[in-house]
């Protein structure tokens, strides 16, 4: 039973990750771009520890705690970008 939910529960997630890849192609201005990217992070994320709760390993929780950190470094860096026009200063 908890195979099959997993299995659901990734299906939806693959569903938002779908919607949130219209949303970076279609979105109308650039903060709805990167706040597309940065929900897809964190669908990633999710989809990462679904797979490792299926196949019974602890690896895959660091490789989505790895994701975790690139994606505020990343999403923080664009939002400095955005707001100022250089990263460092």
């Amino acid at each position: 039973m908890l195979n099959l939910s997993i299995l659901v529960v990734a299906f939806l997630v693959c569903v938002a990750l779908i919607l949130n890849v219209w949303r970076l192609i279609k979105g109308p201005s650039l903060p709805d771009r990167t706040l597309a990217l940065d929900t897809m992070f964190i669908n990633s994320i999710a989809l990462i520890l679904l797979l490792g709760l299926y196949n019974g390993t602890p690896l895959y929780f660091e490789g989505a705690l790895l994701i975790a950190m690139l994606g505020f470094v990343s999403t923080a860096a664009v939002c400095k970008y955005l707001l100022r026009g250089d990263i460092i200063e």
